[in-house]
C-alpha cells in the first residue's frame, strides 16, 4: 500500500489550524490570569469587609462598656477629655 503525499493545501490548512489553536490557548491563559487577579482582589475585599463587620459587631456587643464608648467618641467624633492636651499638625 502506497501512501499519498499531502498537498500544499493540506499543509497550509494544518498549519493555520495550529496557529488558531495556539492563539486561542494564549487568549484563554490571559483570561485565566485576569480572573485570578480579580479573584485575589475580591478575596482581599471580602477579608477587609469581614474585619470591619467583626469590629462593628464587637462595638454592638460592648455598647455599654465605657472604654468602647470613649474610643468611639475619640476616634469617630473627635471628642476629647477636658484634661487632654491636643497636638495639632498640618495645615
Amino acid at each position: 500500500m502506497r501512501l499519498r503525499r499531502s498537498s500544499i493545501f493540506t499543509k497550509i490548512l494544518v498549519f493555520a489550524l495550529l496557529i488558531y489553536g495556539v492563539a486561542n490557548l494564549i487568549g484563554m491563559w490571559t483570561r485565566i490570569e485576569y480572573a485570578r487577579v480579580e479573584q485575589d482582589d475580591l478575596n482581599a475585599r471580602i477579608e477587609a469587609q469581614e474585619n470591619a463587620n467583626a469590629a462593628k459587631e464587637f462595638t454592638l456587643e460592648h455598647y455599654d462598656d465605657l472604654g468602647v464608648v470613649e474610643d468611639i467618641a475619640r476616634t469617630y467624633l473627635g471628642l476629647v477629655r477636658p484634661d487632654d492636651i491636643l497636638f495639632q499638625y498640618g495645615n
